[in-house]
Protein backbone atom coordinates (compact mmCIF):
# COMPACT_ATOMS: atom_id res chain seq x y z
CA UNK A 1 0.00 0.00 0.00
CA UNK A 2 0.91 3.44 -0.89
CA UNK A 3 -0.23 5.93 0.97
CA UNK A 4 0.19 10.42 0.10
CA UNK A 5 -0.08 12.26 3.88
CA UNK A 6 -0.92 15.86 3.04
CA UNK A 7 -0.91 18.76 5.35
CA UNK A 8 -1.92 22.37 4.48
CA UNK A 9 -1.21 25.80 6.15
CA UNK A 10 0.77 26.04 8.95
CA UNK A 11 1.00 22.87 10.44
CA UNK A 12 4.53 23.13 9.43
CA UNK A 13 4.19 25.22 12.48
CA UNK A 14 3.23 22.36 14.75
CA UNK A 15 5.12 22.24 18.10
CA UNK A 16 5.43 26.33 18.31
CA UNK A 17 2.18 27.29 18.23
CA UNK A 18 -1.13 26.56 20.23
CA UNK A 19 -0.17 23.54 21.45
CA UNK A 20 -3.77 23.36 23.30
CA UNK A 21 -4.98 22.94 19.97
CA UNK A 22 -2.57 20.88 18.48
CA UNK A 23 -0.59 19.38 20.91
CA UNK A 24 3.19 19.84 21.49
CA UNK A 25 4.92 17.51 18.49
CA UNK A 26 6.00 18.89 15.37
CA UNK A 27 5.46 17.86 12.22
CA UNK A 28 7.96 16.25 11.37
CA UNK A 29 7.43 14.49 14.96
CA UNK A 30 4.34 13.23 13.53
CA UNK A 31 6.02 12.18 10.32
CA UNK A 32 8.74 10.19 12.17
CA UNK A 33 6.01 8.37 14.04
CA UNK A 34 3.74 7.31 11.10
CA UNK A 35 6.46 5.91 8.96
CA UNK A 36 7.17 3.76 12.15
CA UNK A 37 3.89 2.58 12.50
CA UNK A 38 2.89 2.14 8.32
CA UNK A 39 4.01 -1.58 6.59
CA UNK A 40 3.64 0.25 3.47
CA UNK A 41 5.10 3.37 1.60
CA UNK A 42 4.44 6.93 2.93
CA UNK A 43 4.97 9.86 0.73
CA UNK A 44 4.67 13.50 3.10
CA UNK A 45 3.30 16.70 1.87
CA UNK A 46 3.24 20.06 3.13
CA UNK A 47 2.57 22.97 1.84
CA UNK A 48 0.65 26.85 3.07
CA UNK A 49 -0.15 27.23 -0.45
CA UNK A 50 -3.85 26.30 -1.89
CA UNK A 51 -2.43 25.69 -5.26
CA UNK A 52 0.09 23.21 -4.84
CA UNK A 53 -1.71 21.12 -2.64
CA UNK A 54 -4.15 21.18 -5.57
CA UNK A 55 -1.02 19.99 -7.63
CA UNK A 56 -0.22 17.82 -5.51
CA UNK A 57 -3.32 15.76 -5.77
CA UNK A 58 -3.94 15.82 -9.03
CA UNK A 59 -0.43 14.35 -9.64
CA UNK A 60 -1.35 11.59 -6.60
CA UNK A 61 -2.75 8.95 -9.58
CA UNK A 62 0.24 6.07 -8.03
CA UNK A 63 -1.08 6.45 -4.47
CA UNK A 64 -3.72 3.64 -3.06
CA UNK A 65 -5.23 6.41 -0.81
CA UNK A 66 -4.43 9.82 0.80
CA UNK A 67 -4.28 11.09 4.47
CA UNK A 68 -5.14 14.90 4.41
CA UNK A 69 -5.17 17.23 6.93
CA UNK A 70 -6.30 20.41 4.71
CA UNK A 71 -5.69 22.70 7.41
CA UNK A 72 -8.01 25.99 7.21
CA UNK A 73 -8.34 25.24 3.78
CA UNK A 74 -10.75 21.95 5.33
CA UNK A 75 -13.18 25.20 5.81
CA UNK A 76 -12.92 27.47 2.65
CA UNK A 77 -11.33 25.19 -0.27
CA UNK A 78 -13.65 23.81 -3.30
CA UNK A 79 -10.44 23.64 -5.56
CA UNK A 80 -8.78 21.28 -3.07
CA UNK A 81 -12.40 19.46 -2.55
CA UNK A 82 -12.64 19.35 -6.47
CA UNK A 83 -9.12 17.99 -7.03
CA UNK A 84 -9.32 15.19 -4.69
CA UNK A 85 -12.87 14.53 -6.74
CA UNK A 86 -11.26 14.25 -10.28
CA UNK A 87 -8.73 11.89 -9.20
CA UNK A 88 -10.85 9.53 -7.61
CA UNK A 89 -8.75 8.02 -4.84
CA UNK A 90 -9.86 7.12 -1.21
CA UNK A 91 -8.84 9.40 1.37
CA UNK A 92 -9.47 10.32 5.01
CA UNK A 93 -10.23 14.04 6.94
CA UNK A 94 -7.70 14.67 9.68
CA UNK A 95 -7.73 17.08 11.88
CA UNK A 96 -5.65 16.99 15.49
CA UNK A 97 -7.79 19.50 17.26
CA UNK A 98 -11.59 18.32 17.98
CA UNK A 99 -12.98 20.83 15.17
CA UNK A 100 -16.36 21.21 16.20
CA UNK A 101 -15.63 22.11 20.33
CA UNK A 102 -14.01 25.10 18.80
CA UNK A 103 -15.13 28.38 17.01
CA UNK A 104 -18.17 27.72 14.42
CA UNK A 105 -16.50 28.63 11.41
CA UNK A 106 -14.56 25.17 11.84
CA UNK A 107 -17.74 23.19 11.95
CA UNK A 108 -17.76 23.10 7.99
CA UNK A 109 -15.57 21.28 6.06
CA UNK A 110 -16.19 20.91 2.03
CA UNK A 111 -14.38 17.47 2.81
CA UNK A 112 -15.98 15.30 4.91
CA UNK A 113 -19.14 14.24 2.94
CA UNK A 114 -16.94 12.79 -0.04
CA UNK A 115 -14.02 11.55 2.53
CA UNK A 116 -13.90 7.98 3.76
CA UNK A 117 -13.60 8.95 7.15
CA UNK A 118 -13.15 12.30 8.82
CA UNK A 119 -10.63 11.54 11.99
CA UNK A 120 -10.58 14.64 14.89
CA UNK A 121 -9.47 15.60 18.00
CA UNK A 122 -6.86 13.20 18.76
CA UNK A 123 -3.63 14.78 18.27
CA UNK A 124 -1.71 13.16 16.18
CA UNK A 125 -3.41 10.44 16.80
CA UNK A 126 -5.91 11.51 14.16
CA UNK A 127 -2.95 10.25 11.64
CA UNK A 128 -2.27 6.93 13.11
CA UNK A 129 -5.82 6.07 13.38
CA UNK A 130 -6.08 7.22 9.43
CA UNK A 131 -2.88 5.13 8.74
CA UNK A 132 -4.72 1.93 10.58
CA UNK A 133 -8.42 2.12 8.41
CA UNK A 134 -6.30 2.22 5.33
CA UNK A 135 -4.10 -0.63 6.25
CA UNK A 136 -6.88 -2.65 7.19
CA UNK A 137 -9.03 -2.45 4.32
Amino acid sequence: MKLLVINGPNLNMLGRRESEHYGKLTLGDIEKRLQEECSGDLDFFQSNSEGNIVSRIQQAGEFDGIIINAGAYTHTSIAIRDALLSVKIPFVEVHLSNVYAREDFRHKSYLSDIAEGVIAGFGADSYSLALRWFESR
